[in-house]
């Protein structure tokens, strides 16, 4: 029996991925580095390392990190003025709190970050439990977020599921245990996702309840 919901934020609750990827690519544009969907998916739902392991291998001059994260942010911050819920977010977790499931967050991302936009949203009532990197050693793939909020709300493993919009968050779902519903967005639908539990391409293709009664039955 379904106790519990554990929510992943970037990209599942808001795009906020696809705008990340404009960003990111409109900042090497001016520095000739072509970046790729394929190579800024593998860091979707992690640490950026590998981004920037790809950046400065591909850039004629090297550039301080923080100073492309920071041109990058200043976009990011500008596109997403007036942020907006992905499809049917809100109904979820409407209908969580209304069947009185416990209802969590893990993210990859800072407390900061994703604070700052569960607010300005005016959702952030919703979640009992909130675990990001500040809370862990290791971020997604990792499991350690996932086992933290299962911790915390006080259900095992097998009375709770995952909805996840990265390969990343996947691998940290299942490596915890947990049945994981994929909810991909325009930058993670073309990854090969393998091992969870449904995949929608909207949570506007299947209600909260029609989900928990899928999973109950595999």
């Amino acid at each position: 029996m379904i106790k519990a919901v554990i929510f992943d934020f970037d990209g599942l609750i808001v795009d906020t991925e696809s705008v990340w990827y404009e960003a990111y690519k409109e900042v090497l544009n001016r520095y000739e580095v072509e970046l790729t969907l394929q190579k800024f998916s593998e860091v979707v739902g992690t640490s950026d390392e590998i981004l920037f392991e790809y950046i400065n291998s591909n850039l004629k001059e090297p550039i301080e990190k923080e100073n492309i994260e920071q041109m990058a942010k200043e976009l990011v911050d500008e596109k997403l003025l007036e942020p907006v819920l992905r499809e049917s977010v809100e109904d979820y977790l409407i209908s969580a709190k209304n069947a009185g499931l416990q209802i969590a967050l893990a993210s990859s991302s800072s407390r900061e970050w994703v604070q700052s936009f569960l607010e300005k949203l005016n959702i952030y009532k919703y979640f009992s439990v909130i675990k990001t990197k500040d809370d862990v050693a290791k971020v997604k793939p990792d499991p350690e977020l996932y086992l933290k909020a299962i911790e915390e709300i006080g259900v095992d493993v097998t009375e709770a599921v995952a909805f996840e919009d990265s390969l990343n968050g996947l691998i940290a779902a299942t490596k915890a245990g947990l049945q994981c519903v994929i909810v991909p967005n325009s930058v993670t639908s073309h990854l090969a996702f393998e091992n969870h539990s449904l995949r929608l391409s909207s949570m506007a293709e299947k209600s909260l309840e029609d989900v928990i009664e899928q999973l109950s039955k595999n």
